[in-house]
């Protein structure tokens, strides 16, 4: 594991599903993404990408009102969205056991989700620019052996187009 962090831009929504459909390529079950950001940042459109990139025949839209959208696709996908949930609700919501299945777990407003559930996550924290608020900066962080392997890869293909 040579580093844990990697910087992405994007300029458009149209760049940020394509962020979300190059990570879909590599992601393996039971991979749990934790995506952080302000209202408005770009985790559903992210999400819209990543659903895409994983071969789901229906597009992302955000669970807010249900919780969990799953996909079915090269990988099942589920998309939990915990903006309007309260902590001492997530016990209740069967929120651990999808964390802990054999399919690719996608989490919008992760700092809802208990620390030990985090455990092993890549985690995406959004941020806008100031300057342009139509760029946004996406900090992909390892949190353990699997985010890391797709950091590791992420760096690998930046440094190989970079070249070219």
């Amino acid at each position: 594991m040579s580093t844990t962090e990697v910087v992405r831009i994007s300029h458009s929504p149209e760049e940020t599903r394509a962020l979300g459909r190059d990570l879909a390529e590599r992601l393996a079950p039971g991979d749990l993404i934790c995506l952080f950001g302000e209202l408005g940042a770009g985790k559903t459109t992210f999400m819209q990408g990543l659903a895409d990139g994983l071969g789901s025949p229906e597009p992302a839209t955000s669970p807010s009102f249900t919780l969990i959208h799953e996909h079915r696709g090269r990988l099942r996908l589920y998309h939990l969205d915990l903006y309007r949930v309260r902590p001492r609700d997530l016990a209740d919501a069967g929120i651990e056991d999808v964390i802990g299945s054999d399919a690719v777990v996608a989490v919008e407003w992760a700092e809802r989700l208990p620390q030990e559930l985090r455990a092993g996550a890549l985690e995406i924290h959004i941020d806008f620019d100031e300057a342009d608020l139509t760029t946004r900066r996406f900090r992909f962080n390892a949190r353990g052996p699997r985010g890391a392997r797709i950091v590791d890869e992420l760096i690998q293909e930046f440094d190989a187009c970079s070249r070219h």
